[in-house]
Order: structure tokens, then sequence, then C-alpha cells
């Protein structure tokens, strides 16, 4: 099983990344775990853009789909011919998400795209198996793990601190999780995690690595965030890059 990060950025584009999209690939399959602004550009870059097998949604903000819309133009006027559509899995909704941002009279995307709504429970992807749960964030959003011949990926989403984080990270050899939010700041509750809370979710989880995802240079400088997530977890950490690939 592979990682190869597309876009790490959080809450909008940075300077050096897209936002937030995750290209896991086992047997051939290809999966795109979020699919968030300015990724099909990192897609492009570090993939075949018409190789995608199924894509996640793990809730319908921006920057964690947005560009899904721009993706109807790639499938459905290839000059070859439109492709086949694909499977999304996503919080119910993003049909007509996806179709009011692509076109102002919301045209539809069945063409394009074939539509499952997610709920909490576990089910195959191609050769993976996928578990989700909702986690602490305002709007419809599910953290999600995938196995794969014994070895775990982990992702957080977007998310405050919460059981089910734990339950989706327990054991996994990559955690990859996001940390927004500088530790003693003031920040809004429910809706991020801190350096030092990501630490901790991997301590309690007991994860293999840390991988540290969607954070915002804007709001707290990269260096702070790895230093409270080293301090809450005794554990490799590492800040993910776009083309970054982890093979397990």
């Amino acid at each position: 099983m592979r990682l190869t990060v597309l876009g790490c950025a959080g809450s909008f584009p940075g300077p050096e990344s897209a936002c937030s999209a995750y290209l896991v690939e086992a047997e051939g399959y290809r999966l795109l775990i979020d699919f968030g602004s300015g990724s099909l550009s990192a897609l492009q870059r570090y993939s075949d853009m018409r190789r995608v097998d199924a894509i996640l949604l793990t809730h319908l903000h921006c920057d964690h789909m947005l560009d899904a819309c721009t993706y109807v133009v790639v499938r459905r006027y290839d000059p070859a011919g439109p492709l086949p559509p694909v499977p999304v899995y996503a919080p119910l909704g993003a049909a007509e998400r996806i179709a009011a941002a692509y076109s102002t009279e919301g045209e539809p995307v069945d063409d394009v795209y074939t539509f499952y709504g997610l709920q909490p429970g576990t089910f195959p992807i191609g050769p993976l198996t996928v578990t989700v749960d909702r986690v602490n964030h305002p709007v419809e959003t599910y953290g999600v793990r995938i196995e794969h011949n014994g070895r775990v990926i982990a992702y957080s989403s977007d998310t405050a601190p919460c059981e089910a984080l734990l339950r989706l990270a327990a054991g996994a050899d990559l955690f990859l999780c996001e940390a927004s939010y500088l530790d003693g700041a003031p920040n809004p509750p429910d809706l991020h995690l801190t350096g030092g809370e990501a630490g901790e979710a991997a301590t309690k989880a007991d994860v293999g690595r840390l991988l540290l995802t969607h954070l915002v240079p804007a709001w707290a400088s990269e260096a702070s965030i790895v230093e409270a997530a080293s301090a809450a977890y005794a554990g490799p950490v590492e800040v993910v890059r776009p083309g970054a690939r982890y093979d397990l």
C-alpha cells in the first residue's frame, strides 16, 4: 500500500501546497481521499489524472472537495471520449454540492460520478478495507481507516479531539493527522486539533508514525506545531509535503 500526498495545506491553498488530497494505491487500484482546492494540479504532477478508481470525500468544505467539481471537465470531455463514472463515497448532499459548484444551473454530474452516502462502518473499496466514523467538526465529517495486507493508514480529516478518532487510529502504522491550531491560543472549540492534541491522539492510539497535515502557516509556525506534537508523542513525527510517498 502506498500513500502519496497531493495537497496538505489547511483551510485554503498555501504558498507551497494545494489543499487536502491524498492518493492511496494498492494492487494497481487508486483511491483518492479528499480533493481539495488546487489538488487537481498536483494529481497531474504525481499521477495520471485519468486513472482514479474511486474518490472518498471526508466532508464538503471546499478545502476538501472543491476540485471534484473541476474534475468533471477531465472525465466528461476527454478527447478520446467520456471516461466511465467514478464511485464517490461522501456525505449526503455531495452530488448537489458538486453540481452547483460546477454549473450555475446545477447540471447533474451522474455521468461522471456514482455517489454512495457515507455512514459509520467498514466496507471494501477495491482491494482496500475502509472504516469511517463521524469525527468532531461542525459539518458531517468522517475520519478514515484504511487496511491492506495487515497494514493500516489512519486519516483524521478535520476534527477536534474525540473518541472516534482514537478508534480509527488504533495501532495504525501511519497516522495522517491534522494540526491546524497553536497550543495555548484561544482556539475555537470543536473545530480543529493543535499539534499537542495530535500528539496526544497518536500516543493514546499507539500509532507507529505521526504525519502532520492541514497546517496553516498564516496561523501558526510549523516549528511550534511540531514541537508541541513531539512533546506529546515519543514516536517519529514529520510534517507531510506535496509529492511525499509512504510505502507500507
